[in-house]
């Protein structure tokens, strides 16, 4: 789907001005690439007319194989003579080459012990992946500025909506129809992100294969309508599989924060996107992880009109 969300900054914090959403064929965005450019144009351009929005300036976000994230240590410098080096800084680091990719970086701060080196928060897309993104939206109409990093959106929604606490370490799992997006953050810092290919198409393609049903049907009774032949309780029990196969995944990638975090350890886990809400999730993560597991408000701190 597309989802679009318009905000007003206001005295008391953001508004929601509008908000709107539409599905897209399976195969529109396949791994965060756009398969069907001009299906996905003709969307965006129908919610912004369904919901006469006004603004034209939009921030979207990428995630997938075609961007890296990074945290390295440098000497410490100003930002001017980063933004001059940076090229060079990140050669090391990126495996792919530096004249196909745009770069960013944000200085985290100094390393912990050691006032002579600084952490840096690198990121390189590929220029050919951002175009893409940033041609649809000129395309249906609307001027790009801000394209940022999946993860890292996530993050942002968490803040606004809810307190920051020093030290308290989250993972924030944002689980969606093709891609899972993992982000881990002590006290407000991103401090190590993963994109997993895993997400709602598990759960339709179980049911598809071992009921033998079409993709829609299989959609239908994944959110629990009613489908012709098909007992709920069938459904639920592959649900449950591919839960537990989406666990898996998350917790391959809470062994590797581990191992590297040192004495760190999660306080809780944070869960967005559409897959979230499959049913037995949160409960069954409860469960296997032994962490407490909730459902993030995107809307915990906005305005909404009723």
């Amino acid at each position: 789907a597309i989802k679009l969300v318009e905000l007003k900054e206001g005295k008391g914090g953001f508004e929601l001005v509008n908000f709107g959403m539409a599905a897209l064929p399976p195969e529109a965005i396949v791994d965060g690439a756009l398969i069907d450019a001009t299906t996905v144009i003709d969307t965006i351009e129908d919610l912004v007319k369904t919901h006469q929005v006004k603004a034209t300036d939009v921030a979207t976000s990428v995630s997938g194989h075609s961007l890296i994230i990074r945290k390295i240590t440098l000497p410490v410098m100003s930002q001017e003579e980063l933004e001059e080096s940076i090229q060079w800084e990140a050669e090391q680091y990126i495996p792919f080459e530096i004249s196909d990719v745009n770069l960013d970086f944000q200085i985290l701060g100094p390393v912990p012990g050691d006032q002579t080196q600084m952490e840096v928060l690198l990121v390189a897309a590929k220029k050919e992946l951002i175009n893409d993104y940033v041609d649809v939206i000129r395309e249906a109409g609307l001027s790009p500025v801000i394209v940022d990093v999946d993860a890292f959106a996530i993050e942002n929604m968490y803040e606004v909506n809810y307190p920051v606490v020093q030290d308290e370490v989250l993972a924030l799992i944002d689980i969606g129809a093709s891609v899972m997006n993992i982000n881990f953050t002590k006290g407000g810092v991103s401090n190590f992100t993963r994109d997993v290919s895993f997400g709602g198409n598990q759960y339709n393609e179980e049911i598809q294969k071992k009921l033998n049903l079409s993709y829609q049907d299989a959609e239908a009774a994944k959110v629990g309508q009613d489908v012709e032949g098909v007992n709920q309780r069938d459904v639920e029990k592959i649900i449950s599989g591919v839960n537990d196969a989406l666990i898996g995944e998350i917790q391959r990638s809470i062994q590797f924060f581990s191992s590297s975090a040192g004495d760190d350890r999660i306080n809780k886990v944070v869960l967005s996107g559409g897959c979230s809400r499959a049913r037995g999730l949160v409960q069954a993560m409860q469960d296997k992880l032994g962490l407490p597991v909730e459902v993030a408000n995107p809307f915990n701190a906005i305005q909404c009109d009723p």
